[in-house]
């Protein structure tokens, strides 16, 4: 087959792509790779559908777009984890395989990916793409919603440009996490996720389009009173979350959905807990931290 791309929602052309033609499992060619980043220039996200892959596949594939991030951001370190240090645990899992307890620490702080955000946007050097691979799926719920930042961008009026363009935020899993209640931090994950700086308004360094970078993780902005930056901030999310600019991924099994953290924002939906949700994701690192980015 032939690999093709089409709009995903035709009323908008040039904002999530459904991707067919290649099966990830026998690898694809340089010029496939070419083809498919191109189209992420263009729409932000893309759908593959009916790709039953494994770990060493899935990173096998992600490779041919940058360096991967290791999955520090995660909760669970070392022995308890269920995955290798290149693949995100996105699970309601043990590492023996049962379902968390409602209460379950590591499935509490994981309640933070249902407010929008942008991944590892926490870390000096944020991500580049995310790669999210279904797994297992619950009967029902589980969505994840994407935003367009660049479009969200593109409609703020005049005033709000002028105010907003050279900002910079502060990032961090502790905010975000916070936002929710949960505060149960060692000293060391304290230390550990420290708050980053980053622009709030980037250039793709293809494109040249400008977008949001907005997240749950920002809860500062350098030289402004924190009520101040966060009523912005909060403002600023409203805009970017209207529904003209969200796409709702309904997950079948054996999707993989691939989005760019630098134009998209994501959340994911409620879900019935007592069954099981698995998906893995690996994720591209970024070339260097935003503010070392051509503004």
């Amino acid at each position: 087959m032939t690999l093709s791309i089409r709009p995903a929602n035709p009323s908008r052309p040039d904002f999530v792509g459904e991707v067919a033609g290649v099966d990830i499992r026998r690898g694809v060619t340089p010029a496939e790779a070419a083809a498919i980043e191109a189209a992420m220039d263009r729409y932000g996200v893309l759908v593959f559908h009916d790709q039953e892959i494994d770990d060493q596949q899935q990173i096998a594939f992600s490779r041919h777009f940058g360096p991967l991030e290791l999955a520090t951001g995660d909760l669970v370190q070392g022995e308890q984890r269920r995955l290798s240090m290149e693949v995100n645990d996105i699970s309601n899992l043990h590492r023996d395989g049962s379902v968390m307890a409602r209460d379950d620490r590591k499935r509490l702080f994981s309640l933070g990916n249902m407010l929008w955000h942008s991944d590892s946007s926490f870390k000096a050097t944020p991500a580049k793409y995310s790669l999210l691979s279904a797994r297992v799926i619950p009967g029902a719920g589980g969505n994840t919603e994407f935003a367009d930042m660049r479009a969200a961008w593109e409609a703020l009026d005049a005033e709000t440009k002028a105010l907003v363009r050279d900002l910079v935020t502060e990032h961090s899993q502790i905010f975000s996490r916070g936002i929710l209640g949960f505060t149960d931090f060692t000293e060391a994950e304290r230390a550990k996720w420290a708050p980053v700086p980053q622009r709030l308004v980037r250039r793709h360094p293809r494109t040249g389009r400008l977008s949001l970078f907005l997240s749950s993780h920002a809860g500062a902005i350098q030289g402004w009173p924190v009520p101040e930056a966060r009523a912005l901030l909060r403002d600023l999310t409203e805009h970017a979350t209207q529904r003209e600019f969200v796409h709702a991924h309904v997950w079948r099994p054996h999707d993989l959905v691939m989005w760019d953290n630098r134009v998209t924002m994501h959340r994911a939906r409620r879900y019935d807990s007592s069954q099981v949700r698995d998906l893995h994701r690996t994720t591209v690192a970024d070339m260097a931290p935003t503010l070392e980015q051509a503004a």
